[in-house]
């Protein structure tokens, strides 16, 4: 217990000094922490097994998962606070068809990329392989964005709309891998379970969104019994806790998985409380200020899990960088389309799909679940290699495109620390 507590202290530490030196360099402050876990990970100070301080292992390191999912769970919940109705009925549709058509775009543009190099050296990737990673390729970090997005106060249409899709990619992303996970699988085995391509996901995401509601509505009802500003937040505080280990639980009823989505669940929270709940707005705003320090540990415990071994594999190297490549022009390229046929303004279609990139634990989580296919470690090893370079350079591309489309304001520090004084 003792070096759990003084591993975090200087984890927190260590990133927290590190943000200082990436904004002298004008990086996102999510990069710096991502940079410190490398440090300190295994590949870094953790190798040199220093008493209490870095990550000794990638077990060691999956001993504070428990604060990654707490993490997610805040996370999700304060992009609930985006789907307000007034916002829905401006954007709603927007939102939808764009979250839709540029993971499917995403994904068939990978598919397509990863088909072909099977066809020239099926010795490198199986078909199955290929298929499965091009579902992973429409999956989005929506951390990452929301930490750039609250870092510099950006706002306006691009962000609006940016949280939303996030937001929404995440029940694509769950519909679109297990279609293509279960025609994965058919072509391995020689047959299609329409349990585990339809009914399953449909179900997680309906029971997600169901749990979700029935908690963002009974949160709203405690907390009118509840008058001091501390107290509500820390009931807040509970529901979300609450959530995240509720979404945690699974079984097997009549022979279907039933499971939820921790970031369905915990947005849905959010969601119904924010659009229910006269005082919203303000307590989102300190719960918040409380989570800093988790979201902060967030990334730098995700930045020790980057496995910098899939760098030795030149195999690895070649299907990630084609997977790069191409999920970046699908992304790219598909936020573009759909923005152009749901009218929306130039700077949101121009820029919309940079900001899309960042991709981490929702990909990683499907890379565990492929990891039953016949070569099912070169799927996770390429996601792993990708993860590693889009949440290094993803939140600096997300700040420069909110930069050039005029919704983060020019960085002032000395207005900065005049503003916190006031705060």
């Amino acid at each position: 217990m003792v070096e759990i507590l003084i591993c975090i202290s200087t984890a927190l530490l260590a990133g927290l000094l590190m943000s200082r030196l990436g904004k002298r360099l004008h990086f996102p402050a999510v990069t710096a922490y991502l940079v410190t876990g490398l440090l300190i990970g295994p590949y870094g100070l953790g190798a040199f097994h220093i008493p209490y301080i870095g990550f000794e292992s990638m077990e060691t390191v999956e001993q504070y998962n428990i604060i990654s999912q707490v993490a997610l769970g805040f996370i999700a919940f304060t992009i609930g606070n985006e789907f307000r109705i007034m916002q829905l009925k401006s954007m709603g549709c927007q939102a939808i068809t764009v979250g839709i058509f540029q993971a499917v775009i995403t994904t068939l543009v990978v598919d397509v990329a990863l088909c072909v190099l099977h066809c020239f050296r099926p010795d490198i990737i199986s078909l199955s392989s290929a298929i499965t990673l091009g579902a992973i390729a429409a999956a989005t970090a929506p951390a990452a964005t929301l930490m750039v997005v609250k870092q510099y106060k950006a706002h306006g249409l691009l962000t609006h709309l940016l949280l939303m899709v996030v937001a929404i990619d995440d029940a694509v992303g769950l519909v679109v891998f297990a279609a293509s996970y279960g025609v994965a699988n058919a072509l391995e085995q020689g047959s299609v379970s329409l349990i585990s391509v339809v009914v399953e996901p449909l179900l997680e995401i309906v029971l997600s969104l169901l749990l979700g509601t029935l908690a963002g509505l009974f949160l709203n009802w405690v907390e009118k019994y509840f008058h001091s500003r501390e107290k509500r937040i820390s009931i807040s505080v509970a529901f979300v806790l609450l959530m995240v280990g509720l979404s945690m639980v699974e079984g097997v009823v009549g022979g279907v998985h039933i499971c939820f989505s921790l970031l369905l669940v915990c947005m849905m929270t959010g969601t119904v409380f924010c659009n229910i709940c006269e005082t919203s707005e303000e307590l989102m705003g300190h719960v918040d200020q409380w989570t800093v320090p988790v979201n902060v540990l967030f990334f730098i415990i995700s930045g020790a899990e980057l496995d910098l071994a899939v760098l030795k594999n030149p195999l690895v190297l070649t299907i990630g960088i084609i997977y790069i490549f191409a999920r970046s022009a699908g992304k790219i390229s598909g936020a573009y389309i759909s923005c152009r046929a749901t009218g929306c303004e130039k700077k949101v279609t121009d820029h919309l799909g940079i900001t899309l990139l960042p991709q981490a634990g929702v990909a990683l989580g499907m890379a565990v679940t492929a990891a039953n296919l016949s070569d099912g470690a070169v799927v996770r090893n390429v996601i792993l290699f990708s993860v590693l370079v889009y949440e290094l350079i993803g939140p600096t591309l997300t700040k420069r495109s909110l930069i050039v489309a005029g919704e983060i304001e020019t960085e002032d520090p000395a207005s900065e620390r005049v503003m916190n004084r006031l705060r």
